[in-house]
């Protein structure tokens, strides 16, 4: 018989955590409760604990399994050659109700590592599935284990586990434990979108809508200064503007075309009002400033973005302090690599052109992105 503990109610969370590392690492088999559904995992590099696996799957119907990885660059560990689209989905799917699914061949990165058993779980005609659930339980167990995990779960709706007392139902004596973390949070199996180049299909949808992929499959834009209130907000607004007369279409169609545009201050306040210049010089343009509300950059904004731009290079700089790995991701706005200043406290004549030189900028930036 399966041993079920109550996470909320045990003296030491910390110990059924560990026990469930421990059975793990031995082969064994745990059911965990994620975000969707409750699951049954094994160690990926376990052939006691995959040969287990194979097993339960014979006895279940309409069963799923994923590869799970701690965070979205283990993904590219697996999938080397993942397009941009892909690791943008990472970035902002992860962790999260989504399972990714890539084209995948049999050859680099830590794939290779991976048993024949292994594949043929996680690996189905030849489309790699890979999950990062947000789970506090999955999260704490996969942060002790030295590899990723096998997740198996049911795909049918009437059929999936939501509370412990279901999992012990469905799943039965085959587990060694079954960790009792309260009915799960969505009570459906996980979207799974798959993944090809620049390519994306809604396999399955559930928790997270297509219109929901869309919006996270999108190119980010992120404009950045010091305050977000002058510099940013306009190169935010005329960037929008000329995306919108690039693709003829309307502000509000651009998120539905793939693209967003945002901005914000490394020392920003939360809504803060744009400058009254900077408002006066883009209502000359025919653009209104009036209800931008500055933000500050956080590592969750910074992390969606696909694309930042910042006003100087001490921006740059101080970004990449905090974030050496988005290196690739920020840039100074300036094609010519100098500075755009700071007009906040001077005239009118140096906040317009600040404002002409952030415009032609945007400009060439147009021209590079849609070079085609």
């Amino acid at each position: 018989m399966s041993k079920v503990v109550e996470l909320t109610t045990a003296d030491e969370p910390r110990d059924v955590i560990h026990e469930a590392v421990q059975l793990l690492s031995e082969g064994g088999l745990v059911c965990v409760p994620t975000e969707t559904i409750y699951v049954v995992a094994c160690d990926a590099l376990s052939e006691a604990g995959l040969q287990r696996l194979a097993a339960l799957r014979q006895q279940l119907p309409d069963e799923k399994c994923s590869l799970a990885v701690r965070d979205a660059d283990a993904a590219v560990d697996f999938v080397p050659q993942m397009s941009e689209l892909g690791q943008r989905l990472c970035r902002r799917c992860w962790p999260g109700p989504v399972m990714l699914s890539f084209d995948q061949s049999a050859t680099g990165g830590a794939f290779e590592a991976l048993s024949a058993d292994c594949q043929a779980a996680v690996m189905p005609k030849g489309k790699l599935r890979l999950s990062v659930p947000a789970a506090e339980v999955v999260q704490a167990v996969m942060r002790l284990m030295p590899n990723p995990l096998v997740l198996l779960g049911i795909q049918r709706v009437a059929d999936v586990p939501k509370t412990a007392g279901e999992a012990a139902i469905t799943y039965g004596d085959a587990v060694d434990l079954l960790i009792d973390g309260g009915a799960c949070r969505y009570g459906e199996p996980a979207t799974e979108v798959h993944v090809s180049g620049e390519n994306w299909d809604v396999v399955f949808e559930s928790t997270v809508t297509e219109r929901t992929v869309r919006r996270l499959a999108s190119h980010v834009y992120l404009f950045v200064c010091t305050g977000n209130t002058c510099r940013s907000p306009m190169a935010e607004a005329l960037f929008r503007k000329m995306l919108t007369e690039r693709l003829e279409c309307t502000e509000d169609e651009l998120s539905d075309r793939g693209h967003i545009v945002a901005s914000a201050g490394i020392a920003a306040s939360m809504g803060g009002r744009p400058s009254p210049e900077s408002v006066e010089i883009l209502q000359a343009k025919g653009i209104d400033l009036h209800q931008h509300a500055s933000q500050p950059l956080t590592g969750n904004l910074l992390q969606a973005a696909d694309h930042v731009y910042t006003m100087t290079n001490g921006h740059r700089e101080s970004i990449l302090y905090e974030a050496p790995l988005a290196e690739e991701r920020v840039s100074v706005l300036s094609r010519d690599g100098g500075d755009i200043s700071d007009p906040i406290g001077c005239g009118m004549d140096q906040y317009l052109e600040c404002a002409d030189q952030i415009e032609r900028n945007l400009k060439a930036l147009i021209a590079e992105l849609f070079e085609d």
